[in-house]
């Protein structure tokens, strides 16, 4: 039989290696969704159907989103899970250093994009489809200068809207004790996401770009109308991960933050 000597470094190792898996998984995610984010997509469009021509504030649009919102219920979940085993303190941590890589990848792009471009590779990938000639330098510029356009806004959003989290988690927490998982993680989200993505596209296009309040405040509802309804639907999948990291954890769920991660 193993010591208790011997078992407490194993437990704290485990909880190590939790927290390590769960900061890759969000800032791996977070940093996708940032770089992926400058492209709008139709939602209609991928089911093969016209626009949804939803009306909102007096105008209306179809369902139109950014490709971010693909991954961010990963960064959702998540988030959640941190906030339930490590505290304000693990998503704190994780947050600032999400925000530091997410402005350094930003300052290697405007590095890269800054750079003359070689002619042979110019001319290489000179033919689009079908023949047609476009600038590969120009194109890719434009794509990747459209997230440095917006490194502002979402770095705010970011941060605004992890620590927003951790805070109404920890609130709800308070409130209904080790029960209800599924209203502070949905409620925590529900809030902070609202505010991150309406600061997003406020700071990015409007202070920053040329779309009116009008068309923030519309893709934003649209936007959040999406985040919304997948934060409920994955409230199963929070109950899984649960589940599963109760199990992995074992008695070791009571460890203190400061204590896993002490160097040795």
């Amino acid at each position: 039989m193993q010591s208790s000597s011997t078992i407490a470094p194993q437990l704290g190792a485990r909880k190590r290696q939790l927290y390590m898996v769960l900061c890759g998984i969000f800032l791996t995610n977070a940093l996708l969704a940032e770089l992926i984010g400058v492209k709008i997509f139709s939602g209609e469009g991928v089911f093969g159907l016209p626009g949804a021509q939803i009306p909102v504030l007096g105008t209306k649009f179809d369902f139109n989103l950014t490709t971010g919102v693909i991954i961010w219920p990963v960064v959702f979940i998540t988030t959640d899970i941190i906030n339930e085993y490590f505290g304000k303190d693990g998503v704190r941590r994780i947050s600032f250093l999400t925000a530091g890589l997410i402005a350094y990848a930003f300052v290697v792009i405007l590095a890269a994009t800054a750079l003359p471009p070689a002619q042979f590779w110019q001319e290489v990938n000179s033919q689009g489809p079908n023949g047609t000639a476009f600038d590969m330098d120009f194109a890719y510029n434009k794509v990747f200068s459209q997230g440095l356009g917006i490194i502002i806004g979402s770095l705010v959003a970011f941060l605004v809207g992890q620590l927003l989290d951790a805070h109404v988690f920890h609130w709800l927490k308070r409130l209904t004790g080790s029960k209800k998982i599924w209203l502070r993680a949905t409620g925590s989200t529900l809030v902070s996401q609202l505010v991150d993505t309406v600061v997003v596209l406020f700071i990015a296009f409007y202070l920053f770009g040329d779309w009116t309040l009008t068309m923030v405040l519309s893709v934003s509802v649209i936007n959040y109308l999406y985040k919304f309804t997948v934060a409920v639907v994955l409230t199963p999948v929070l109950y899984l991960a649960h589940h599963l990291i109760d199990r992995y954890l074992a008695a070791d769920r009571e460890v203190p933050f400061d204590t896993f991660i002490a160097k040795e």
